[in-house]
């Protein structure tokens, strides 16, 4: 075998373990004290949006692609999308909450993504890119209540579901799905800020 071809076998496989990596790592440069942090989990149709736009308000930290509300354990993304175990496309939003509330996260979900689809988001049709708020306790579950009251007061129809985090692990979904715009340098395609509370 000629050395060109142990590089590229090399440079191939340095590919593969990096970029498809399911390990999850958060990058040191961050610095992120997770004593003082607070989650939140919001499925909103395809993760790399909803990452995309949640990581650029203030106060949030990290944002993890991922899966939840299945029935399988360890799922992947090849049995999410074939809707084989259940689980919505979600994201993790690790935040400071001395520098953002829960409830302007939640509002911020419900102005990124269109709250009415009963079928997916956007493009994206099938029941792992549902509207779903998974709440931790509840005053979350309170909190997105009120806020599905005032859309509804507006005249939206609202398909977003409520579910509790109780028995309901969060899995990160696999590396290359992780910080996927910033990585590539593309937009969202289904995914667009608009302000619905005042």
């Amino acid at each position: 075998m000629n050395k060109y071809a142990v590089i590229i076998a090399l440079g191939l496989l340095a590919f593969i373990s990096t970029n498809f990596s399911k390990e999850v790592v958060v990058p040191q440069n961050k610095n992120i004290d997770y004593t003082k942090m607070k989650t939140a989990h919001f499925a909103g149709g395809c993760f790399w949006g909803v990452e995309h736009l949640f990581e650029k308000q203030a106060g949030v930290k990290d944002v993890i692609s991922g899966y939840m509300g299945g029935h399988k354990e360890n799922p992947d993304y090849y049995g999410v999308i074939k809707g084989d175990t259940g689980h919505v496309e979600t994201v993790e939003v690790i935040y400071d909450p001395s520098e953002i509330s829960y409830e302007s996260l939640a509002k911020l979900f419900f102005e990124i993504h269109d709250s009415t689809q009963k079928n997916g988001q956007g493009p994206d049709i099938g029941s792992q890119y549902l509207s779903v708020v998974f709440y931790n306790n509840e005053e979350e579950k309170k909190i997105t209540e009120k806020l599905i009251d005032i859309l509804k007061s507006k005249g939206i129809d609202v398909a977003t579901t409520l579910k509790s985090t109780k028995d309901t692990p969060f899995y990160a979904a696999e590396g290359y799905h992780q910080n996927y715009y910033i990585r590539t340098g593309k937009s969202p395609y289904c995914h667009v800020y608009k302000k619905i509370f005042d």
